[in-house]
Parts: structure tokens; sequence; C-alpha cells
């Protein structure tokens, strides 16, 4: 069984809509800055940014911090990723390309993760 966390945001895009991958990290960032645990997953065509480097070149200026940024303090400050199996594999991805940072789950994590949270965001 996947550990749960407090807050859990599903991410369902990648580099083609960088609002949509800049306000997931900000909220799971301010979720940890807040002292929350939190998991970030990845879902759909959001896997692709489970490969290493996935995030830089991200940047839709001011207010928001560049992706790569808040990916890093996210991560340093014990923040979660975790990549949907399914959607990896359905993606043409495999586990051996993810970050290795990153959690690999199924379906029944993602529910486990989902139910067992305070508050979640979808940014779909």
């Amino acid at each position: 069984m996947v550990t749960t966390a407090d807050y859990v945001s599903t991410l369902y895009h990648g580099q083609g809509n960088p609002d949509k991958v800049t306000i997931a990290l900000t909220m799971a960032l301010a979720a940890r800055r807040k002292g929350h645990t939190a998991c970030l997953i990845l879902m759909a065509e959001g896997v692709t940014l489970g490969l290493p480097g996935a995030t830089g070149g991200i940047n839709i200026g001011a207010p928001f911090e560049p992706a790569a940024d808040l990916l890093a303090e996210y991560l340093s400050l014990g923040g979660r990723v975790a990549v949907c199996k399914s959607c990896m594999l359905h993606t043409g991805l495999e586990a051996s390309q993810m970050d290795g940072r990153f959690e690999i789950i199924t379906a029944p994590d993602v529910i486990d993760l989902v139910m067992g949270a305070k508050g979640s965001l979808q940014v779909a």
C-alpha cells in the first residue's frame, strides 16, 4: 500500500500546457511550505514530466517561478511525485526512463492517495 499524503494533486498535462504544469507545482509547493505532506500524481500526458529534466525550459513568467525551480524546492522539502504506471506504459514510456526520485504507482494506489488525502486538486 502506498503512503498517503495530506495534499494530493493530479496533473494530466505535460510541456504542451506550461500554465497547468506551473500551477500544479506551485500549489504542491505551497502545501509543503505550509507543512502538509504532499504528493503530485502525474497522469495521462503528465507522465512525460517524469522524464529527468522534463520541467527545464517551462517558465510562464512572473509572478510564477520556473517549473524546474518549483520542482527542485518541492522535492527538497520532502514533496513526492508519483507516476501512473498505466499512463506511463500507454504513453510508450518505461519505469527505467523515469526520474529515480519519483514513485511508480498503480490505479489502486491512486485511489488510496486520493481517498486518504485531507485535500486534493485536479489540474486537468
